[in-house]
């Protein structure tokens, strides 16, 4: 099953077509997509034993985010080990490094970002990340590994722009506003559920920049699987429908080459995950 939020209102895919959940459902399910996540089991019954006819042309630019505003937004770091290497840390032991997004940050799949000012000289340095993002279905506590794709209501690409000179100024770095930007989380193009793909522990995901690739790798290298990730985070709080997981970013970020890359004004940017989508973000 694919979901996608167009126009704002929760939508069904079948056939290349988009189907109106509030209406198809007549009324059962609101319009809000966010609000699905709280009823997934529900839902998920009823889009299984539901005939769709006619339907609606998708027009990519008016899609948004597939969970627009998640009440807790885990973003993981150093969860590769090339990318922890040439960012310089040793691979970590047990659960990754955990910051946050702001969930203002979100945005839909197809989108136009402005760069940030930057520090009082004006130096930004707005880098690329890829990432699988995992999207909560079923309150999880305290999960076995074994257990935890049953609590997923699907996956989705993620972007994890981050402005580097915020990220890492002060004592300490400032992760979370570095990369919380307006923009700085473009998700989409829609949710996959996991029984539609292959293997969902092993995904190929790639970003290039103005047709360069700078990213290739797979979801079978995280250092911490989506199992073991939903299990060490929900040992710690609850995990709640609709929260939203980026599992991390696999090598070839900007400030790991040599020499450093950063997005500039005009830069094209397509970040892709095979059976799930690609995203298309250009800066200004």
């Amino acid at each position: 099953m694919r979901i996608a939020n167009l126009h704002e209102r929760l939508v069904l895919l079948h056939g290349g077509r988009a189907h109106d959940v509030a209406e198809v459902s007549g009324g059962r399910f609101g319009p809000a997509v966010q609000d699905v996540y709280e009823r997934w089991d529900e839902f998920r019954a009823w889009a299984s034993g539901t005939s769709l006819h006619g339907g609606a042309e998708i027009d990519p630019a008016a899609l948004g985010a597939p969970t627009p505003a998640p009440r807790q937004l885990f973003g993981i770091g150093l969860n590769y080990r090339d990318h922890a290497a040439e960012a310089g840390f040793e691979t970590p032991a047990g659960l990754p490094p955990v910051f946050t997004k702001f969930a203002t940050a979100i945005t839909g799949p197809n989108t136009r970002v402005a760069l940030p000012h930057g520090d009082a000289t004006g130096r930004v340095e707005v880098d690329w990340e890829v990432e699988l993002a995992v999207v909560i279905g079923r309150v999880a506590r305290r999960v076995p590994p074994q257990d935890a794709w049953a609590h997923v209501a699907g996956l989705t690409v993620a972007q994890d722009l981050s402005e580097r000179v915020l990220q890492m100024a002060g004592p300490a770095p400032q992760f979370s506003l570095g990369k919380s930007h307006p923009g700085f989380l473009p998700l989409g193009p829609w949710l996959v559920t996991t029984d539609e793909l292959p293997d969902p522990d092993a995904l190929r995901l790639s970003c290039a920049v103005n047709g360069q690739v700078v990213q290739d790798g797979t979801t079978a290298d995280l250092i911490v699987d989506v199992p073991h990730l939903i299990a060490g985070l929900s040992a710690v709080l609850p995990l709640l429908p609709g929260d939203l997981i980026l599992t991390g970013t696999p090598a070839g970020v900007g400030m790991g080459r040599t020499p450093r890359r950063f997005l500039a004004e005009g830069d094209r940017l397509v970040s892709r995950i095979e059976h799930l989508g690609q995203m298309v973000q250009t800066f200004e």
